[in-house]
């Protein structure tokens, strides 16, 4: 049997910059997506917290240290600078491995610096 479970999470991050007319995508500190071990271009599932969006896209790494979440393209619509979002990944795995697995997640504070590293 194949479950799917929470892979990385990273919890309240504040939406830095809105794009709708780039291709695409959500620009996330390169930083912030190797802590929780997303990887370029992997489907994420976007919560926004303001005002109860959800929308599938990829992440796309953004420049290390600057704190950056911007939303690009289409989704630009679901969210404005200043808004506080989760990223989502999720991971497919048998039952047995699923026993002992761990999420990698991160909770940031106003200014998108990690707050509890890694608590599921």
């Amino acid at each position: 049997m194949q479950l799917t479970l929470l892979k990385s999470k990273i919890h309240r991050a504040m939406v830095t910059g809105v794009h709708p007319d780039y291709s695409g995508s959500l620009t996330v500190d390169s930083e912030l997506l190797e802590e929780v071990g997303l990887l370029p271009h992997e489907k994420i599932l976007v919560a926004n917290l303001e005002n109860g969006e959800r929308f599938e896209t990829y992440a796309i790494p953004g420049t290390p240290g600057s704190r950056e979440i911007e939303i690009n393209g289409a989704a630009s619509h679901k969210g404005k600078v200043g808004d506080r979002i989760i990223i989502l990944s999720f991971v497919t795995m048998d039952a047995r491995e699923a026993e002992t697995w761990t999420p990698k997640v991160l909770v940031l504070t106003d200014d998108n610096q990690a707050v509890q590293p890694n608590l599921a």
